[in-house]
């Protein structure tokens, strides 16, 4: 089927909402949402066949090595329906809006937010794997956001591809009837045409009213080096036009625009965007706070009076330190951590100091790939050599005094008599083949987790729903359920609110000074394990002194695990040939007198390389080899 060329496409500003479409793609990771992507630019003929290449929407060389989507991208394509289609699709010139989502857990964030600016999102399956754990969540969050579903089953090339079965599982859970599930091939473009057709006539038009004050609402932007911050925003009332003076309506800050464009992968220049369009503005504000997600943009004069509904901003379930390694890169890290911040919505952060590490930032993240990754882009994007502490979750402690207090950090631990403590709890559902149901439920108890339900979604295919402790699953429940399953189980978690438990805080002495980054909460029956771990890590790590060093892992006053370091000695009686004894021992004496002084003084000075290899944690990886 030809396609209509972008020149002849309706331009922005000019389109009528009728031929508009907005529709996302939205999957579990490794299901080929970047492939059907390319599969579709490619029919359209908006990227060039000499410029096209695999997974083209990533645009970051994470994304590109880890084969997972982080970022969600949109871009705007033009297609012809022709004549006589099979599908019953009006035929015309269509311009379809797509934005491809991330897949993982921990990126959901990215996804609520374009769902936000869709009215339709194709729901995507793997037919040789079927339904899997976050394609619930996302279907879901789907559903929550009124769009229209469509069904679509992908790699039915695959020899071990089984269509008819997941087809009858997808419409049991949609609602549908197995008939309608589209089956596509997104590797060899088989059925994609189809799929095409079946957006143009299934997705609603966009609805808003063309002669109100415009209204538009943000639902991403990026910081660009050279032209400041890039706003991407779908036009609800109203339209936007190249030189107005436009208002931000949570901080009634005004810019006037420099430029106003739609993204067809690239960046086009528009004159404006109209009702139901995607696009993006750029003002020449370099200022990060200026524009946030979820914020409705209007005119300055004869603007909107109410703004748009915004999204609900995402509390952060883990929380990490982050401290530059070169102490003259604060400032640097600051600064690298707002611009971060404008392109990844979910993160937070704070300044904090460490007596070990110096000044950096306490961080908030959605999960343990989101704090990698942040991690791995602040060094490879703005240079910096960092050190990250051990992730935990936030506690709630209430003193016998009735005080309460926030711990995100085990430094804030109170002293004094503890009443109780409350820490975070999920509600996780697992998707695995029913032979490894025994296996899960004993980890699940392992990680002192309650068994809420189960059921079989085919005779093979079993979900549980189990509550754990949020502080169980951070480490590496992830990578244990992989393992203990060969790869099948799939995992998905929401929070659910709190629980008391048993927790204490485990603290790592040093010569007998306790080093804050080291130090930890968890639960009594772990401690000793902790303590244990970290003290023989540690012995390992950290080098010889000209004394002898204790390690201690304590809980208060009561020391639970001990390592020491061995003193360097000389060996003052390699001039002794025979002799008496009593010259031996009075030279070892004298010796043992000169380490018992250095030790009343010395200081242990813990070199880098053992604060990047103790706190280095085998979290899930996100990557191929470790899908959610």
């Amino acid at each position: 089927m030809p396609a209509v060329p972008i020149s002849a496409a309706p331009q922005p500003g000019r389109t009528d909402p009728a031929i508009i479409r907005n529709f996302c793609i939205i999957a579990h990771i490794d299901h080929g949402k970047s492939t059907l992507a390319d599969r579709m630019l490619q029919l359209t003929e908006v990227v060039d066949a000499r410029a096209a290449r695999a997974q083209y929407l990533d645009r970051m060389d994470i994304e590109r090595e880890r084969g997972i989507t982080i970022k969600s991208q949109a871009v705007r394509m033009p297609w012809q329906v022709a004549e006589g289609n099979d599908e019953g699709a009006e035929p015309g010139t269509y311009v379809l809006n797509m934005i491809d989502t991330p897949g993982h857990v921990d990126f959901t964030y990215e996804v609520s937010r374009s769902l936000q600016a869709c009215e339709a999102a194709i729901l995507l399956v793997d037919a040789a794997q079927g339904i899997e754990a976050q394609t619930l969540a996302n279907l879901y969050l789907a559903m929550g956001a009124d769009l229209h579903i469509i069904p679509v089953l992908n790699k039915i090339d695959l020899p071990s591809a089984e269509p008819e079965k997941y087809a009858e599982e997808l419409a049991g859970i949609i609602g549908c009837d197995p008939a309608d599930v589209l089956k596509v091939s997104a590797k060899t473009g088989e059925g994609v045409e189809a799929v095409l057709n079946e957006i143009v006539k299934q997705t609603p038009a966009p609805v808003g009213n063309a002669d109100a004050p415009a209204r538009a609402l943000i639902f991403d932007s990026v910081y660009d080096t050279y032209r400041g911050v890039v706003t991407y925003v779908r036009v609800v009332d109203g339209k936007l036009t190249h030189r107005d003076r436009i208002k931000m309506m949570s901080t009634n800050a005004t810019h006037e625009m420099l430029e106003i464009g739609v993204i067809s992968p690239e960046q086009v220049k528009a004159g404006e965007l109209g009702v139901g369009e995607t696009g993006y503005l750029i003002t020449g504000v370099k200022d990060v706070r200026q524009s946030r997600v979820g914020d409705t943009v209007t005119t300055q004069h004869h603007g909107a009076a109410e703004p748009l509904g915004g999204y609900e901003h995402p509390n952060p379930m883990v929380y990490a330190g982050l401290y530059p390694i070169d102490g003259d890169d604060y400032p640097v890290l600051r600064e690298s951590l707002e611009k971060l911040q404008l392109n990844d919505a979910a993160l937070t952060y704070e300044p904090e100091t460490s007596g070990a590490l110096g000044f950096g930032f306490r961080c908030g993240f959605l999960g343990l790939l989101h704090m990698e990754i942040t991690r791995d882009r602040l060094e490879r994007e703005f240079n910096l050599d960092l050190i990250s502490t051990a992730p935990n979750v936030v506690y709630e402690v209430q003193m016998e005094d009735g005080s309460e207090h926030e711990v995100t950090n085990p430094s804030e631990f109170p002293e004094g008599k503890i009443a109780e403590v409350r820490e975070p709890v999920v509600r996780a559902t697992i998707l695995s083949p029913s032979d490894y149901i025994g296996t899960i439920m004993e980890l699940c108890q392992e990680k002192r987790g309650n068994l809420m339900g189960m059921d079989y979604l085919s005779p093979d295919r079993v979900e549980l729903r189990y509550t754990l402790p949020m502080g169980e699953i951070v480490f590496d429940f992830f990578d244990q359920l992989k393992s203990r399953t060969k790869g099948y189980a799939s995992l998905d978690y929401e929070r659910t609110g709190e629980q008391a438990a048993d927790l204490v805080k485990v603290d790592i002495l040093l010569h007998g000074d306790p080093v804050d980054a080291f130090s930890a909460i968890v639960h009594r029956d772990a401690a000793y394990s902790y303590g244990v771990m970290m003290a023989g890590k540690l012995k390992d790590l950290i080098p010889r002194q000209q004394f002898e060093v204790p390690i201690q892992a304590a809980i208060g006053a009561r020391v639970i695990a001990r390592e020491t370091i061995r003193a360097i000695r000389k060996d003052v009686l390699a001039k002794c040939y025979g002799g008496d004894i009593s010259r031996k021992r009075k030279l070892l004496e004298k010796q043992k007198e000169g380490k018992k002084r250095m030790k009343m003084v010395g200081r242990v000075e813990v070199p880098q390389e053992a604060f990047v290899a103790a706190l280095s944690t085998t979290g899930p990886t996100g990557d191929k080899a470790a899908k959610k």
